[in-house]
């Protein structure tokens, strides 16, 4: 079947953001709107020229709502994409799709999130004595002691470790590399913090063999960009990040379940994103050497790895060669989470990578490639993903 996808035809025109805090002090959607509103002046635009919303669908916040926070007067399009980090580079395809198909002309994407102050996702999925229900399959695994996606990570990098000889030194130099970088970035949490391979291997462990550093941050915090056509957004007030390639997988066996049932699969060491890869190359004509720079949704250290293997910059179990000391970093062979990344800029569950992706083909990074011409963006992590190639106008 013909692949219909057209690129360079839609663009990201606006990005926008909030503060990225342990306590906003603000509702979800007081931060959506400040987001969007943030993007929307980013691309000189007025909030009347919205007509469409897209959310990831564990947002608390409903489209409406948001539209009536802005001012929209006339909401022509909205859409749910979903879950959580699986949900932003989606939710920027939907949004290029609305555009492209005459539904809206002017999409902000948003997502919101009181992720430390509110509800903490890595504090586990028990709820008293109920387990389960709505397509999860948590009953399951709940009631056996799988309730926290650090142990379900756990699980995955020590399978990693035993089928390929995988260490924690590796696991090490993703945080530090992403650590390196929000040290350069005065909107990352982790901005005064440095941090060496010594005090990661000194951290506590929380699901052996993860440690403290292996695991994202919990943060109060928005995102938002604004979704038009590449011709369009010419016209405005910054320099257009054309979405050269767009895709989603649920890989070759799509199962239900939020992400504990994956560990169900004849191998956890391999996720959909090794078929999201390849529709993505495919769609966008490039290969994973033409990468300049990419944001890999890393929610936990071996969320990335795994990522970087499935997606073809290294082969499967080779990723404790290819990340080296200096390999992750800007002038390494591959610059990764150049604004620190969830592990050290903050976790908007994703959104935050798409924003510091449209940055460096901007050339607007606090930790800028140098000619950065096309950017990588993935959302992740098992049951599903989704990514977007980005380059300049």
């Amino acid at each position: 079947m013909r692949d219909a996808w057209r690129p360079d035809t839609m663009a990201i025109a606006g990005i926008g953001s909030t503060d990225f805090s342990k306590a906003s002090g603000r509702s979800t959607l007081t931060l959506a709107a400040q987001a969007a509103l943030a993007a929307l002046a980013d691309a000189g635009l007025d909030p009347k020229d919205v007509d469409g919303i897209v959310r990831c669908d564990m947002d608390t916040v409903a489209p409406v709502a948001l539209g009536d926070a802005l001012g929209v007067e006339n909401l022509t399009y909205w859409g749910d994409v979903g879950p959580g980090g699986s949900a932003p580079a989606a939710m920027v395809a939907q949004a290029a799709a609305a555009v492209a198909a005459g539904l809206a002309s002017t999409v902000v994407v948003f997502r919101s999130i009181n992720g430390r102050s509110g509800e903490r996702y890595g504090a586990g999925y028990a709820q008293g004595a109920r387990a389960g229900g709505s397509s999860t399959y948590e009953e399951m695994f709940l009631p056996y002691g799988m309730q926290t996606p650090g142990q379900y990570f756990a699980m995955v990098a020590r399978r990693h470790m035993a089928d390929h000889g995988t260490t924690s030194e590796t696991l090490g130099r993703i945080a530090t590399a992403c650590r390196k970088h929000a040290n350069a970035n005065p909107a990352a949490q982790m901005h005064h913090r440095t941090m060496t391979l010594d005090d990661y291997h000194a951290s506590r462990a929380l699901a052996t063999p993860l440690r403290l550093f292996d695991f994202c941050l919990e943060t109060d915090g928005a995102c938002a960009v604004v979704v038009t056509s590449a011709e369009r957004a010419r016209d405005l007030r910054q320099p257009p990040a054309l979405i050269r390639s767009a895709a989603q997988s649920g890989g070759a066996d799509a199962q239900p379940g939020q992400m504990f049932p994956a560990l169900m699969r004849d191998s956890i060491t391999t996720w959909s994103s090794r078929a999201l890869g390849e529709v993505l190359f495919r769609r966008g004509g490039m290969t994973p050497q033409d990468v300049d720079v990419a944001q890999i949704y890393d929610c936990f250290t071996i969320t990335a790895l795994i990522q970087l293997e499935d997606l073809g910059f290294c082969g499967a179990g080779e990723a404790k060669d290819f990340i080296q000391d200096g390999t992750l970093e800007v002038g390494g062979a591959l610059p990764m989470n150049t604004s620190g990344g969830h592990l050290s800029e903050g976790y908007i569950h994703g959104m935050n990578h798409v924003v510091e992706a449209v940055r460096q083909i901007r050339g607007t990074s606090t930790n800028q490639v140098p000619g950065a011409e096309v950017s990588l963006v993935t959302s992740a992590p098992t049951t599903g993903g989704s990514a977007l190639l980005l380059v300049g106008a």
